[in-house]
């Protein structure tokens, strides 16, 4: 039998009051770092789309300079996605590409980093074909079995980076024993914490020295905006990132930062809402004769079920399946209407992607083959639309399989 909790509660941390603030996480997403504008009482924070800023004199400043350093919406942004990922400094980068570049800047050639095996194709890209050519090394391990992360360990390794649950088969990673690890060896751990987002699940509380966001995806959730972020709390890396960031110049625009500050305001509403009918439709597909298996981290029987309890707050939006004929992928990809055949995911409306060619083409069939990523499996984001008409909307492209005659 499936429950639709944790161990704990699924929203219980997030009706706890925040250690350095005395809101809970749902009111900071609201109302965001300071309440409202200080200057003039506005309620939506301003979009500052000035890219300098006068100084009063000679060696004086009102604290914001050039906007591609800093920018007051930008910064409310940032300070508002720490408070919410119980972290010291947030950067907002242009995308979440761009985030996760900044962050690899931190180390040298030489370095070798041990990067989870099911995650974005487009990370494994960055990594191999451009980070790779400047004497970076990467193992591409799975991280959901420790012990492998362990053997992958080498002299020169400075960093573990893990998506958890992992992009698209739906693995955990034990955050606190890969943090014991690699802190052992006075390296950092990384998280990719998009899929849960930080209503469901904060990695810096469980050891993680850096969380990363594709802000794309659930903090903007209406799918009309990029951004990507990185969260932390020790200084010295803050400092060095804010130099990376000034200097590249993939800093988040004052547009996008008040569309995704916009967005956090339902982050709370939108992510409860998305898990239930994440349940409603994982449960539906499992039953349904045309499907071979389905992922989601909310089934009691999923093998990291328990540790996903003992980390997260809730299971989140994403599911994954196998179909039993190969035949009834490019059928379902035509024929449903109600839910979108886009790429991305964590927005309101709900999508399915097909992972083998959208967005992990990049990654070498081998690999793909052996982190579960086949001609078979599907990828939805469940939005927050009735659940019963997305249901429909599967049962109606299933029946046209049917049809056209797959067995």
């Amino acid at each position: 039998m499936e429950e639709t909790h944790c161990i704990h509660p699924p929203h219980e941390g997030a009706q706890k009051k925040h250690s350095a603030s005395d809101r809970s996480l749902d009111t900071i997403a609201v109302r965001g770092a300071s309440l409202f504008e200080p200057h003039t009482g506005a309620v939506s924070t301003p979009i500052y789309q000035s890219s300098t800023f006068r100084h009063p004199g000679l060696f004086e400043s009102t604290g914001f300079d050039y906007s591609r350093t800093i920018n007051p919406t930008r910064t409310e942004l940032e300070r508002t996605l720490a408070l919410l990922e119980q972290g010291r400094f947030c950067l907002a980068f242009s995308t979440g590409m761009g985030a996760i570049s900044g962050i690899i800047k931190l180390y040298r050639p030489g370095d070798h980093l041990i990067v989870s095996e099911d995650l974005y194709g487009g990370t494994y890209r960055l990594f191999t074909e451009y980070y790779g050519r400047y004497g970076f090394s990467f193992s591409w391990v799975d991280t959901s079995d420790f012990t492998r992360v362990e053997r992958a360990l080498r002299p020169e390794t400075k960093a573990i980076f893990i998506e958890t649950p992992s992009n698209p088969m739906m693995k955990v990673t034990d955050i606190r024993r890969c943090a014991e690890l690699i802190h052992r060896k006075g390296g950092q751990l990384i998280v990719d914490n998009t899929f849960l987002s930080p209503y469901f699940q904060n990695p810096l509380n469980l050891g993680a020295d850096m969380v990363i966001h594709s802000g794309t995806k659930y903090l903007s959730g209406h799918n009309d905006t990029l951004s990507g972020f990185i969260v932390l709390s020790d200084t010295p890396l803050e400092q060095s990132l804010r130099e990376i960031q000034k200097s590249e110049g993939a800093s988040l625009s004052p547009f996008d930062a008040w569309l995704t500050l916009r967005g956090i305001k339902t982050l709370a509403l939108r992510m409860k809402t998305c898990e239930q009918n994440a349940f409603r439709i994982a449960r539906w597909l499992r039953e349904h004769p045309r499907v071979d298996q389905v992922f989601f981290t909310g089934f009691e029987d999923h093998p990291h079920y328990a540790l996903s309890c003992s980390q997260a707050r809730g299971f989140g939006g994403m599911i994954s399946f196998y179909v039993k004929d190969p035949a009834d992928v490019p059928v379902l990809l035509k024929k449903v209407s109600l839910i979108l055949f886009a790429e991305s995911l964590g927005g309101v409306e709900s999508l399915i992607t097909y992972p083998l060619i959208q967005t992990h083409s990049a990654i070498p069939e081998a690999m793909r083959t052996a982190a579960g990523v086949n001609d078979r499996l599907l990828r939805l984001s469940i939005g927050i639309e009735d659940a019963d008409e997305l249901i429909a909307d599967l049962e109606a492209a299933f029946t046209y399989c049917s049809k056209e005659g797959h067995t």
